[in-house]
């Protein structure tokens, strides 16, 4: 049995959110439970406890932020499996048969999907395949389908229980929280840290597991683009400070030096004979590596002053789910 969680957190999202369950309810392989976790929202909780009568629907019961929401639903989850889709996404209907079929390997202990962008306009030219992670997407250089992967995207994403009493939960302080800053990565630390903890454990993606993630007009500006890249690097530095640079800038260090510098090869190449866009998204990739950077810089610098400011200060435990 599955358990679907979903994590809710602004009435803005209201249609999305069900439209997001409905792609639940019809699934081929039928979720054995939906669980909607609304974070530290009293009025858009009773909204939703009215409306949905098949669905659980429960507050957060931990610190604001999708890393509590996910916990608390993780904690109330009975499947064997526990999966996440994102409040503003909508799952094709095999999405849950196919995470089914990819845990027939006892050894695979957690399958993401495939997460494909919505746009609500036409994706701007300057877009780079490569930063689709900026929306919540699957991006140009994630290894290909089947092959183990160091993490998961959080909003296409599936575990099996024995996960979380092995690990824990996700972090709480890590990812989307009432900061207006666009963080995250909770799924990423969370994912290495249970690796960590069981080297024999795999994590696959399945690119026949499709979810369509909404992107609104305004995640479409440069601006967005730029602040959610130094996000991310604040981000990286949270992560790296809990299971250590090595394990936690490992897909970076590939991504940064063959992703990312095909990318500005290929797209300044592309850009002298003639093709005006590849040379926009070369200059994107560009900046978007340098606000990551400055970011990573910043978050770590931050974390080594509160380290040298309290000495014998010690991190809390993610709670045991």
């Amino acid at each position: 049995m599955i358990s679907v969680v979903i994590c809710a957190h602004t009435e803005r999202r209201w249609d999305d959110t069900l439209a997001a369950i409905q792609s639940v309810r019809d699934q081929s392989h039928p979720a054995g439970e939906i669980i909607l976790v609304v974070d530290h929202h009293p009025e858009l909780f009773a909204a939703f406890l009215a409306e949905l009568p098949d669905v659980r629907v429960v507050e957060n019961q931990e610190a604001r932020g999708l890393s509590g929401g996910k916990n608390t639903g993780v904690a109330l989850a009975t499947g064997e499996v526990v999966a996440f889709l994102d409040d503003d996404a909508v799952a094709e209907p095999d999405w849950l048969k196919f995470f089914v079929d990819s845990y027939t390997d006892p050894q695979v202990i957690g399958v993401g999907g495939l997460t494909l962008p919505r746009w609500e306009r036409a994706r701007p030219m300057w877009f780079p395949p490569e930063f689709d992670w900026v929306v919540g997407c699957n991006y140009l250089g994630m290894p290909n389908s089947g092959e183990p992967v160091r993490n998961l995207l959080g909003g296409n994403a599936s575990f099996r229980r024995d996960a979380f009493e092995k690990a824990g939960g996700f972090r709480n302080g890590i990812g989307r929280s009432a900061s207006k800053r666009p963080l995250g990565c909770e799924e990423t630390e969370f994912c290495i840290r249970l690796t960590q903890i069981d080297p024999e454990a795999i994590l696959v993606i399945d690119h026949r597991s499709i979810i369509w993630h909404w992107v609104p007009e305004d995640r479409c500006r440069f601006r967005y683009f730029l602040s959610r890249c130094y996000a991310e690097g604040l981000s990286k530095s949270m992560v790296t400070s809990s299971v250590g640079p090595q394990d936690g800038l490992a897909s970076e260090r590939n991504y940064v030096f063959r992703t990312l510098s095909r990318a500005v090869i290929g797209g300044v190449g592309r850009a002298l004979l003639g093709d005006a866009s590849a040379g926009l998204r070369a200059a994107a990739v560009t900046a978007g590596l340098a606000a990551t950077t400055v970011g990573y810089l910043d978050g770590s610098l931050s974390a080594s002053l509160t380290r040298w400011r309290r000495p014998s200060g010690i991190a809390s435990a993610p709670k045991q789910v």
